[in-house]
């Protein structure tokens, strides 16, 4: 059984495996917690390797914090230090900017439907709106009403939440989850596209096959970036490293082995 231990900063953050050992940091998406990636997490810990699992600003652990992308990179990185960095959608927004921002402490980068930007002004400020209106469902619904709107999204390809995951997820409050979307979403983010070309370290872009906004964006960012690659994962909407983990972690094994 893996011990996770509590991990002192300005994010909630645990630690799992042995000291000294080559680590990765994983950061997950919006409404959920650094518990979404524990199941991959372990599996390389029990590989030898150590783990380190973040709560982001806005939810859980990390739920009275409220900070944008580039703040969130500075106090990832000030936890995670040297490692390769994984990241899903809001958690790859963020892997991004603290490989841009700290690439000395970034070895590898994996991202799972991450978006490094919108590049037209008009259409970040029709996403910052789109933003807006969902924070103001959160506000009006409820975090219970709010969380099984999420999930039923066609974006995550009608999969099952469990009562675990959701009672996890019940874990973020409508005030940290208002303040993360509304500081670090998409229409709130801006371009980091220009940018991809100064990423040196080995970068795996990843979307599932039945994201196909995504799987484009994936694409990109790897013929973006000099040391680039890309995964499709097979049978998976956006929420790949949940859908499919089997399939993640070997592409994350692979990304290891470059």
């Amino acid at each position: 059984m893996t011990v996770w231990r509590q991990i002192s900063g300005r994010l909630g953050a645990e630690v799992a495996g042995p000291e000294g050992a080559r680590r990765l940091v994983f950061l997950h998406g919006f409404t959920q917690t650094a518990n979404s990636w524990k199941p991959i997490a372990e599996h390389f810990v029990d590989a030898g390797f150590q783990a380190v699992v973040i709560d982001l600003p806005g939810h859980a652990g990390s739920e009275h914090a409220r900070a944008d992308l580039r703040r969130a990179a500075d106090m990832i990185a000030a936890i995670g230090g040297p490692a390769t960095y994984v990241g899903y959608s809001l958690g790859g927004r963020a892997a991004l900017h603290v490989a841009l921002m700290y690439p000395s402490v970034v070895q590898a980068l994996a991202v799972i439907g991450a978006n490094p930007g919108i590049d037209n002004d008009e259409e970040r400020a029709l996403r910052r709106e789109s933003d807006d209106t969902v924070i103001a469902r959160l506000e009006e619904v409820g975090l219970d009403t709010f969380l099984q709107e999420w999930v039923a999204l066609p974006l995550f390809g009608g999969r099952p939440v469990g009562r675990l995951e959701m009672d996890d997820r019940r874990r973020n409050t409508v005030a940290g989850l208002a303040s993360s979307l509304r500081l670090a979403g998409t229409g709130a983010q801006g371009s980091l596209w220009p940018r991809l070309r100064e990423l040196n370290m080995p970068v795996l872009a990843m979307a599932g096959e039945r994201d196909d906004k995504f799987t484009a964006i994936a694409r990109q960012i790897a013929s973006a970036v000099p040391r680039g690659a890309c995964t499709i994962v097979p049978a998976a909407a956006h929420a790949a490293h949940l859908d499919q983990p089997a399939a993640v972690t070997a592409a994350l094994e692979a990304l290891l082995a470059r």
